[in-house]
């Protein structure tokens, strides 16, 4: 029996990005390929080497992390000091310090040997090009516009489903001090 009104149609789901759906997957093989690796040198080695290791990595990157984290400060320390901003020569590295210190602290082999990597000067500053190439490809890509334009633009979603796009209005003159009355919740 139809009362005549239409159907509702329900758009279609977008699509999953790559990221969403290869990175679950690639975590659980690195996770499984650190813990067979951790047996393979337990069994070659003992229990209690790959215990000294893993404790020894934990302590060299919290060390890494503290002395990157304390240059970062003191550059920026001497920049407020100047008046400017910090100088990209003095800080260049600190944040892929602070990753390898990170992968170091992490357990397992593999993370470690990629954390000691990211410690070597010319591997930090082929990926710090790479990383910049990439991250200004990107912002190429994705278009005019400013990044107050996205942070002006609001989405609501209603509980039946639908998006109700608008902007978001300031208002920041000094005589609009009047109280308002409470406004009706957004979802009914």
């Amino acid at each position: 029996m139809t009362t005549g009104a239409p159907t509702p149609t329900y758009p279609a789901r977008p699509r999953r990005s790559r990221m969403r759906t290869f990175l679950p997957l690639g975590l659980a093989a690195w996770l499984v390929l650190e813990i067979w690796l951790l047996t393979v040198v337990a069994g070659a080695a003992s229990g209690f080497a790959v215990f000294l290791l893993l404790v020894a990595g934990f302590v060299l990157g919290s060390v890494v992390i503290k002395r990157a984290g304390r240059r970062a400060f003191q550059n920026l320390n001497e920049a407020l000091q100047r008046g400017g901003a910090p100088s990209s020569s003095g800080s260049s590295g600190n944040g892929l310090m602070m990753l390898g210190g990170l992968l170091l602290m992490i357990p397992g082999l593999i993370s470690d040997a990629v954390g000691l990597l990211l410690l070597i000067p010319p591997v930090q500053k082929a990926v710090g090009r790479y990383a910049e190439r990439t991250f200004d490809r990107k912002l190429r890509e994705a278009g005019p516009g400013t990044l107050g334009d996205a942070f002006q633009q609001a989405r609501m979603q209603r509980p039946d489903g639908k998006v109700v796009q608008g902007e978001v209005i300031v208002r920041d003159e000094p005589g609009d001090d009047t109280p308002q009355e409470p406004r009706p919740p957004l979802t009914r």
